[in-house]
């Protein structure tokens, strides 16, 4: 089941991404971060347990990051990531933002919903306020991808 994310879903939210972060496929969350932009996400739960979790991120006017975007090992290839990035992308379009962006491993993902590569240093500076938290920092080896709306 799809839904916007509770209060109640932060700490399995954070166990889910904090996987992937300790492998280094993701920024980590802490609790306060997650607890501040609960409503920018996205989860998919089966039996009360949680699937996947998606983030849309607003950064301007025009321009929103799709970011913490993960799903659980044995719900991968379901359609689970699918489901909840394409509820950010409509969330996106109903608000009226211009473009989306993310930063991320796995391009041929990202390219299906109508992503491209770009160049990094086109991102604005603002972007990259979260880039100082990440170990890879400044050597970052995501890849940024944009989609206009």
């Amino acid at each position: 089941m799809l839904r916007k994310a509770r209060i109640t879903d932060v700490k399995e939210i954070q166990r889910l991404l904090t996987h992937f972060a300790n492998r280094g496929d993701m920024l980590s969350r802490s609790l306060s971060e997650l607890y501040e932009a609960i409503r920018d996400f996205y989860i998919i739960e089966e039996s009360g347990r949680l699937l996947g979790v998606s983030a849309l991120h607003i950064v301007w006017d025009d321009l929103a990051e799709i970011r913490s975007v993960a799903v659980a090992e044995d719900a991968g290839r379901k359609g689970v990531g699918t489901e909840v990035v394409s509820a950010c992308i409509s969330e996106a379009r109903e608000l009226g933002l211009k473009k989306l962006f993310c930063l991320t491993y796995k391009p041929d993902f990202f390219a299906r919903f109508g992503f491209t590569i770009v160049d990094k240093s086109q991102l604005p500076h603002k972007v990259w306020s979260d880039c100082i938290k990440c170990v890879k920092f400044p050597d970052c080896d995501e890849i940024a991808m944009t989609m206009d709306l």
